[in-house]
């Protein structure tokens, strides 16, 4: 499979210095997308045109999103067609993407928007389709690292991307930097395997996958379980947006509610959409993405989704991402962060959605 080894985290590179350099990113090019900010209606749909910028590769992290436009969710709701744009390493960040007006929403993160909002960008998370983060540390089952404490002593893999983070998983957990070796890592967990690191900043839906379709028998924890409870793959949109489209926000999010409850419903054939259809190209392996899409339902579920509804955010979870991110140096306000009105709006007026 082309793994994309993770990568990932290059997404969520606001942890980094580099991406908190200001307005150079905010001022970047955007999507490459054509599509207008505010849609188009030449077509004759009510909405039009949007594009879409996910926060990675059309890989099976998109499952909701593809059976939404695959099975007319979103004509259905208005649009005359939904772009939705790849993300990944050389991609132009959702918050820059926003802030030149290439793209309508993007799939983000807490510690990627929060500091564009800091620094003037006019935007909110509106809802969020993971409720868990998926940094894990991924360790051998052989000498598995089971909780932050034992990392002491021990050489854990860090890719440079993801030093503030593992920075702030330390901190929560009350770990002086010096109690663990870090060893500087690319994405590649080939290190973890071969035995030159005991644990690997890994995403849970990725490496501990790929590496046990090797034969490579290992262990996790995740972040969100020991102090950084910060949700990921998050709808990301303008102030204007909220405060002017409305409707057509309302009418979005309801056709994503409804394909995520087709991704969570049916693994396999989001695995499918995803393979065949929407990353074609990038040649993923069948087995591979059905055992991610398996492992992703944990992330995407939670006891409050199954109470308040998918993509949703409890006022509790809301205030320990705020937590979270001033742990790692972020500091925020959650009503600067975070407008989950009209969601909750849309669970209130479609009962039958959740």
């Amino acid at each position: 499979m082309n793994s994309v080894d993770r990568r990932s985290f290059l997404r969520f590179s606001a942890l980094t210095g580099a991406a908190l350099g200001g307005a150079g990113l905010l001022a970047a090019c955007g999507s490459g997308s054509s599509t207008s900010s505010n849609g188009s209606t030449d077509d004759g749909s009510k909405f039009g045109k949007v594009a879409i910028q996910l926060s990675w590769i059309k890989n099976i992290e998109f499952a909701g999103e593809y059976f939404a436009d695959s099975k007319g969710y979103f004509k259905d709701a208005g649009f005359g067609a939904v772009d939705l744009v790849a993300g990944g390493a050389a991609s132009t960040s959702v918050e820059a993407g926003l802030d030149t007006g290439k793209i309508w929403l993007g799939l983000s993160a807490p510690q990627t928007t929060a500091p564009a909002v800091l620094e003037g960008l006019p935007a909110k998370i509106v809802g969020a389709t993971y409720q868990k983060n998926p940094f894990a540390i991924v360790s051998s089952a052989g000498k598995p690292i089971k909780t932050p404490a034992e990392m002491k002593g021990r050489k854990i893999g860090v890719q440079d991307t993801n030093q503030l983070i593992f920075s702030a998983l330390l901190a929560a957990n009350g770990i002086s930097p010096g109690e663990v070796t870090v060893v500087p890592a690319q994405f590649d967990p080939t290190p973890l395997a071969n035995g030159e690191v005991d644990g690997w900043v890994s995403y849970v839906t990725n490496e501990p996958i790929t590496l046990a379709a090797k034969g490579f028998a290992n262990d996790h924890f995740l972040f969100a379980d020991f102090g950084l409870p910060l949700v990921a793959e998050t709808m990301t949109v303008s102030q204007h947006t909220i405060d002017n489209e409305r409707d057509k926000l309302k009418a979005f999010l309801t056709a994503q509610i409804k394909g995520w409850k087709d991704a969570v419903a049916s693994p396999a054939e989001s695995a499918r959409l995803a393979v065949e259809v929407y990353g074609k190209d990038l040649k993923l392996d069948l087995a591979e993405q059905t055992a991610e899409a398996t492992a992703q339902n944990d992330l995407v579920v939670s006891a409050s989704t199954r109470t308040d509804g998918l993509l949703t955010m409890s006022d509790a979870l809301i205030e320990q991402n705020i937590a979270a991110l001033r742990t790692a140096k972020i500091d925020i306000k959650a009503d600067q962060l975070f407008d989950l009105s009209v969601i909750r709006e849309i669970y209130a007026e479609n009962p039958g959605l959740e």
